[in-house]
């Protein structure tokens, strides 16, 4: 079973958050209402790493104005499947996430999800459509959080997410 805190995406009927964290951005995307179609979101930048309060204020605000019942974090294993530093920093995003959606009287679930190739083939997408190279880092992001988003709709009720 997937890494999760929360409700089962088969009773799922709000809108699912995807969320590619990175050391410096997290891509965001949503579902629509029924839970069917991932669409990037935005991308919310910060200066530093570790300044994580603005990026977690930022979430809440979207879990609230959006009605988001799940969030799906990308969760970052290496190719061979083994975990390493960014899984932790994953987990302990996650952890900070939870606590602070908490406080704010929110409680969507959060789902650890594979995102390995997320933003290889998010990247792939942008070439092929045609966007420079200089333009992807901007969209990038959040197209890898509607992969992660969309491979969990489809899979999220067969497989582990890790």
């Amino acid at each position: 079973m997937p890494v999760s805190a929360g409700m089962s995406f088969l009773c799922h009927m709000g809108r699912i958050m995807g969320l590619d964290y990175g050391s410096r951005t997290v891509g965001v995307a949503l579902s629509d209402a029924l839970g069917l179609i991932a669409s990037p979101y935005e991308t919310i930048t910060r200066e530093k790493e570790g300044k994580l309060r603005p990026t977690l204020r930022r979430i809440t605000e979207i879990c609230r104005e959006e009605s988001v019942e799940l969030i799906v974090l990308g969760y970052p294993l290496h190719m061979d499947g083994t975990e390493g530093e960014r899984v932790r920093k994953t987990e302990d995003f996650r952890d900070l996430l939870l606590s602070r959606l908490e406080s704010e009287g929110l409680s969507p679930g959060i789902v650890l999800w594979d995102e390995r190739l997320s933003t290889m083939e998010a990247m792939d997408i942008l070439s092929e459509s045609g966007v420079p190279a200089q333009e992807r880092k901007t969209y990038v992001d959040r197209i890898a959080a509607a992969l992660i988003l969309e491979d969990y709709m489809k899979n999220g009720d067969k497989k582990d997410g890790r």
